[in-house]
C-alpha cells in the first residue's frame, strides 16, 4: 500500500524549491521537516525568524533547506506579513549616467539590508512616472523618486499608501535627500570671475525639474554676488543631443562662459561649439553639474560642480528602510554638498583676436 503524499501547501515562510527539470514551484516546509527531522513549525520559525530555535535544530534546518535548493518567495511571504522585503526607485532616465551611482547606492544599501530593490525609469514623463510609481506600490514596501517629474500633489498621495522617498526634490511631507548646489555653483561662479568672464549662459534642465530651477537660481545669486550678468537659456532636452542644439543660442547670447544643468548637456555642447571651431576654454568656458561617468573623458576634460550622487542613492534608501522599520523621521530632509571639480573646459579667457 502506497503511504500518501503530504500535501502540497505553500510553505508560510515563503519558501520554495524550483524542479530542475520544469522550473514550477512545489515544495514547502513540510519538505525540509522530513529531511531534517523536525516539525514543520519548527521549520517554519526557524526560517523565518532565526534565533527563536537552538543553533542544533538550525543548522538541521538550513541544511535540509539548501539540499533542497530552497529559496525565499517574497510574494509568498508577503501573505502573512504584508512585507515582500522589496522597495522601488524610479529613476527618470535610465541612461542617463546621473542616475548610475544614485542606483548603485541604493543598492548597496537595500543589500545590507536583506532587501531587493526593483527599478524602473518614467523617461521624462510625470505621465509615465505615475503609472510606474502605482504599478511599483502594489509589490513593493516602499518607493524613491530619483528627480521626479510628478507634480507634489501626486507624490503625497502615493506617500499616503506606503513610504516615499524623494530625491533631487523638495515636497511638503514626505522625507528627502537634496544636494545642496549653492556652495559648488558659488564655487564655479567665483572661479568664473577670477578667470575675467563677465557674462555667464545656464542652460537649464526640463521644465519639469525642481533642481533646474533650484540650479538657476544659485546662478543667478552667485553672479549677482560676483557682478557678473547671467542669462538663462532653454534646452530640448538635458542630453548630449540637447547639448548640441543649444550651441547656436550660447553663441548669439555673448556669454563667455556656461554652467550647464547636467554633465550631458555641457558634452554636447562642448562637441558642438569645438565642431564650428570654438576654441574650449580659450574663447568659451563650460562648466557641467553632477560629475557623472565620462566627465573626464571630453577633450578638454569637463570642469563641474559635483553632486555625491552615490550617498544620494544610499541616503535615500536608509531613510526608507528606517521608515518601514519604525525608526525613520516621516518629514526628514537630508542635505549633501556639493563641490567644484577643476578640470581643462574653464579657464582663462583669452582676449579676441
Amino acid at each position: 500500500m502506497t503511504e500518501p503524499k503530504t500535501p502540497d501547501v505553500a510553505a508560510p515562510t515563503g519558501l520554495v524549491k524550483k524542479n530542475a527539470r520544469d522550473g514550477k514551484s512545489n515544495a514547502t516546509i513540510y519538505d525540509i521537516a522530513k529531511v531534517a527531522g523536525v516539525n514543520p513549525s519548527t521549520v517554519s520559525r526557524a526560517l523565518s525568524k532565526p534565533g527563536r530555535v537552538s543553533a542544533k535544530t538550525q543548522k538541521l534546518i538550513e541544511d535540509a533547506a539548501a539540499e533542497l535548493n530552497y529559496h525565499v518567495n517574497p510574494f509568498a511571504r508577503a501573505l502573512p506579513t504584508g512585507r515582500t522585503n522589496t522597495f522601488g526607485l524610479i529613476v527618470a532616465d535610465i541612461t542617463n549616467p546621473t542616475f548610475f551611482d544614485i542606483i548603485r547606492g541604493a543598492e548597496t544599501t537595500a543589500t545590507l539590508r536583506d532587501y531587493t530593490l526593483v527599478l524602473a525609469e518614467s523617461a521624462e514623463s510625470a505621465v509615465t512616472e505615475l503609472t510606474a510609481a502605482r504599478r511599483m506600490m502594489a509589490t513593493v514596501d516602499g518607493l524613491i523618486l530619483a528627480s521626479p517629474r510628478m507634480d507634489d500633489d501626486d507624490i503625497r498621495t502615493i506617500a499616503r499608501d506606503k513610504p516615499v522617498v524623494v530625491i533631487n526634490r523638495e515636497v511638503d511631507g514626505v522625507p528627502c535627500v537634496v544636494p545642496d548646489v549653492n556652495k559648488g555653483i558659488s564655487e564655479a561662479v567665483r572661479s568664473l570671475a577670477a578667470n575675467g568672464h563677465h557674462k555667464v549662459a545656464f542652460v537649464a534642465g526640463p521644465a519639469q525639474s525642481w533642481m533646474s530651477a533650484r540650479r538657476w537660481e544659485g546662478v543667478q545669486a552667485a553672479c549677482e554676488w560676483s557682478r557678473l550678468d547671467a542669462v538663462r537659456l532653454e534646452s530640448t532636452k538635458p542630453t548630449v543631443d540637447g547639448g548640441r542644439q543649444v550651441a547656436r543660442d550660447v553663441r548669439a547670447s555673448g556669454a563667455t562662459a556656461v554652467l550647464t544643468y547636467n554633465d550631458l548637456l555641457a558634452i554636447g555642447l562642448m562637441q558642438e561649439l569645438q565642431a564650428a571651431g570654438v576654441v574650449v576654454p580659450d574663447q568659451i568656458s563650460i562648466v557641467g553639474f553632477d560629475d557623472i561617468f565620462g566627465a573626464d573623458f571630453t577633450t578638454p576634460p569637463l570642469t563641474t560642480v559635483r553632486s555625491p550622487l552615490g550617498e544620494c542613492g544610499s541616503g535615500a534608501a536608509t531613510l526608507l528602510l528606517d521608515l518601514l522599520h519604525g525608526a525613520g523621521e516621516p518629514t526628514a530632509t537630508l542635505r549633501v554638498e556639493t563641490e567644484l571639480v577643476l578640470r581643462g573646459s574653464s579657464g582663462r579667457l583669452l582676449p579676441a583676436g
